[in-house]
């Protein structure tokens, strides 16, 4: 089984990802420990060689850096390359007299001749090495560097991005104002989210971090609070079926069903968290939808409800400890009042589709309710569209995804899981993690709904909301790698069993 995630190592993965603000302060506290900072970028060029090296066949590269520690990286790799006899043509943006501390250092010990960088500058070149700009790149690129970009892009020449592709802000994986697309990106210490969230994933190409001699126990001082969405997160929480167990200990998930006409998706959302290893799990239907959904359910019970007084009556048996309300459940009143009440009864709760739609207009109300005295823990799935919908400030706000995320969490009170290929999971307290196993796959109808469900699995096994939510993107990414082409939603939960299976591997 392969996923998105495959191409990078159990040390990434298992790490914490670092903003350029954090990574700032991880060198300043190694320098600080008394190892100086031209050290750090002898081994981070090193690094770049020897993986470009390994990447690529010799031939003529054009070696690009810029003003600052960046291009002092770019130095020391072009220096290694031509040692080992690659013909290496180095271009500076900017005056040489303009290098400063360690870069200027670097350029120092260059043999070579310095050109000018020039948009022309890549011309003849076999490899293109930018060293220009690093991550922390605090305006658009013109001028001079865009127009170069824009000549190696037509060119079709593969380029090996320091640190991260110029242009590419490594805070918020969006281009400032455009970007090299990299071949290979080679990075330090830990990634940066802006290397796994589109558009950046896409523009960064291949991975690859170096240990440049920072030594890991910084973390313990920087105290990050980005992720990686992978098991190593979320283990120590993941349900494990108990020798002595039984039904009622894995928790009993309850999903509401919309009407006649719209069952499916709550069917699907039912069989992810029974596949997710709830013990039991009852859809709570309509009258009207009663005869459709108990022709298609058989582990799955159904219990019939009329409104929201029927649902609090279903919920008066706190067996029932976790409820998922939106899928196909209509957009209206009728599904505000059920949230309402079912957010009285206490019960963990995965709130998708229509259950956010139906509080366009009235937020608020739904963030009082998920913040109140009787309300257990929330988790909310939109896609960006039902993002907007709930968050219209936040969304027009043109924060990055991450941000965005974690201020919708921190204003809703609840775990946000705001979709997509890269998936966002962020909690109130300022958590947040980015998955990066979904496939293309996964983008077909009645998969937002399956998700659904294996999060409510997760959290009627006692599972805490942010982990369940985190470990439930990932069961779903690796159950459509599982699958392949071809999937649709009926499919996922399928896969559930085989992944599963492999977890105890995955947790090391």
């Amino acid at each position: 089984m392969t996923s998105a995630a495959d191409s990078l190592s159990p040390e990434i993965l298992s790490g914490a990802l670092l903003t350029t603000a954090e990574m700032g302060r991880a060198d300043a506290l190694t320098i600080a420990r008394g190892r100086p900072g031209s050290v750090l970028m002898e081994n981070a060029g090193r690094a770049v060689a020897e993986a470009v090296t390994a990447r690529f066949p010799p031939g003529p590269v054009a070696v690009l850096c810029g003003p600052g520690n960046n291009g002092g990286d770019g130095f020391v790799a072009a220096r290694l390359l031509a040692e080992q006899g690659w013909p290496v043509t180095l271009f500076l943006l900017g005056p040489r007299d303009g290098l400063k501390g360690d870069a200027a250092e670097a350029a120092a010990r260059w043999p070579g001749e310095m050109r000018p960088l020039t948009a022309d500058a890549a011309d003849g070149a076999a490899l293109v090495i930018d060293a220009i700009f690093g991550a922390g790149l605090a305006r658009d690129v013109d001028g001079i560097v865009a127009e170069l970009i824009d000549r190696v892009a037509a060119a079709g020449l593969p380029v090996a991005a320091v640190d991260v592709p110029t242009g590419l802000d490594g805070d918020s994986g969006q281009p400032r104002g455009t970007a090299f697309k990299a071949t290979l990106t080679v990075t330090f210490f830990r990634l940066k989210p802006g290397h796994l969230l589109l558009p950046g994933r896409r523009l960064c190409g291949e991975l690859k971090v170096a240990d440049i001699g920072i030594p890991s126990d910084v973390l313990g001082e920087i105290a990050p609070q980005t992720f990686i969405d992978h098991p190593p997160l979320w283990a120590a929480d993941f349900p494990r079926p108990s020798v002595d167990g039984h039904k009622y200990t894995r928790g009993h998930a309850v999903v509401v069903s919309g009407g006649a006409a719209h069952t499916g998706a709550a069917r699907l959302a039912a069989r992810g968290a029974l596949r997710a290893g709830a013990g039991l799990v009852t859809v709570a239907t309509p009258p009207a939808a009663l005869l459709v959904n108990a022709a298609h359910l058989t582990a799955i019970m159904l219990a019939p409800f009329d409104g929201a007084d029927g649902l609090t009556a279903i919920l008066e048996d706190k067996r029932k400890n976790a409820l998922l309300i939106g899928p196909g459940a209509g957009v209206g009143a009728a599904t505000r009042e059920n949230v309402l009440a079912a957010l009285l009864s206490g019960a963990a709760m995965v709130l998708d589709a229509d259950a956010l739609t139906a509080f366009a207009e009235i937020p608020r109300d739904l963030f009082v309710a998920i913040k109140g005295y009787f309300a257990g823990p929330v988790v909310l799935t939109p896609h960006e569209g039902e993002f907007a919908r709930l968050f219209p400030a936040l969304a027009a706000s043109g924060e990055s995804k991450l941000v965005r995320a974690r201020r919708a969490a921190a204003e809703a009170g609840a775990v946000i899981v705001l979709k997509g290929a890269d998936t966002v999971i962020a909690a109130p307290d300022g958590r947040a993690a980015i998955n990066i196993n979904a496939g293309p796959e996964l983008a077909t109808a009645g998969s937002g709904d399956v998700l659904g469900g294996i999060v409510l699995g997760l959290l009627a096994q006692g599972m805490p909301p942010f982990e369940a939510a985190a470990a439930g993107v990932w069961l779903h990414g690796e159950a459509g790698a599982a699958f392949g082409p071809g999937l649709i939603a009926e499919d996922i939960p399928e896969m559930l069993p085989a992944v599963l299976r492999d977890l105890p591997a995955e947790l090391g």
